[in-house]
């Protein structure tokens, strides 16, 4: 393919990008941020964990992005007495009414979508949590000694309320290191508010658009996948991810004093990832420093895990990545060996 022609084609993603916010926003006010990381995020290949309080339209932000995306969509509500085969499917009993012979068949679970959204995944025990990133890790489930594999493209949504802990379990640090966004859902603002108030009471709602199907999004994926990444950008984000290290050399004072767990190589590789993504739906065929700098909140915060002293002086992850950000040079001579 010609640079051109790769020009062009991502060009295509870019108007793609604007038409899914354009549809969206006939449902959705406000969560500009949001939005955008959820689309680098599908583009990217990954899985997103929303962080909000009830009531943000999150549920509703999902549903409508399946429908522009022209993707089968399900929800999952977990609860504590959710079970791994709710999830994944379940091999049941049956007869063949002409031979009357008795086998076993294999049901299909919710799991077998395109976009699935697991509201409340800090709701279910460790055992249903570790079914469900399994399979978003190796897109199949087993079950009855059969492999199944998932259908293309799949991407899991999950959302978690940061505010309620009673009945609520806790994801392991390495499963959250499966997904690729951590995005933070915050309150509307003033006017938003006021905007949310007037569409939902209003009687007239505009229906959503189909603008790709997921034969698009396959496609879009692999030529975001295709785009070169310069050997600077790979030292840069070599520099950033090690950094969250403590036991690194590198590491600056700061995150010795503060850091009691670093990013791992996941880390890189999403960063890469997303950055080829964002440049992509922002019509550029190569990825820029600040692609890197504008994703390393939603990829790093749930990666890294600040001490006591941190916590004590009210340092969180957040505002370390940030002081991160900005202690790392950017001057990509540095980089260039």
């Amino acid at each position: 393919m010609s640079e051109t022609d790769e020009t062009l084609d991502v060009a295509k993603i870019g108007e793609a990008r604007d038409q899914i916010v354009k549809e969206l926003r006939k449902s959705i006010v406000g969560m500009e941020d949001v939005i955008d990381e959820m689309i680098i995020a599908i583009f990217a290949q990954g899985h997103v964990l929303l962080v909000g309080v009830p009531g943000l339209a999150k549920t509703l932000l999902v549903s409508s992005l399946a429908k522009t995306l022209s993707l089968d969509f399900k929800r999952i509500q977990f609860t504590p007495d959710l079970m791994p085969s709710d999830i994944t499917g379940t091999e049941v009993l049956q007869e063949d009414p002409e031979t009357h012979q008795r086998k076993f068949k294999f049901l299909e679970g919710p799991i077998f979508t395109n976009l699935l959204l697991a509201d409340e995944i800090n709701r279910t025990p460790p055992k249903t949590q570790a079914a469900l990133l399994e399979a978003m890790q190796e897109k199949r489930i087993t079950s009855g000694g059969s492999d199944y594999q998932l259908d293309k493209p799949f991407f899991v949504l999950a959302t978690q309320n940061p505010i309620e802990q009673e009945g609520t379990y806790a994801l392991p640090e390495a499963q959250l290191d499966r997904f690729l966004f951590n995005v933070i859902v915050k309150y509307p603002s003033r006017d938003e508010e006021i905007d949310v108030m007037k569409n939902v009471t209003s009687p007239h709602h505009e229906e959503i658009q189909k603008v790709v199907d997921g034969t698009k999004i396959l496609e879009f994926q692999q030529l975001i996948k295709s785009i070169p990444v310069a050997d600077h950008i790979m030292e840069y984000v070599a520099a950033l991810v090690r950094a969250t290290r403590p036991e690194e050399p590198e590491a600056p004072e700061f995150v010795k004093k503060y850091m009691g767990w670093g990013a791992g190589p996941r880390a890189s590789l999403n960063l890469i990832m997303a950055g080829k993504a964002r440049a992509a739906l922002r019509g550029r065929t190569y990825v820029a420093i600040e692609d890197i700098r504008e994703l390393c909140l939603p990829v790093l915060r749930h990666r890294i895990i600040p001490n006591f002293a941190a916590r004590s002086e009210g340092l969180t992850s957040d505002k370390l990545i940030e002081k991160l950000i900005e202690s790392i040079p950017v001057d990509e001579k540095l980089y260039n060996k």
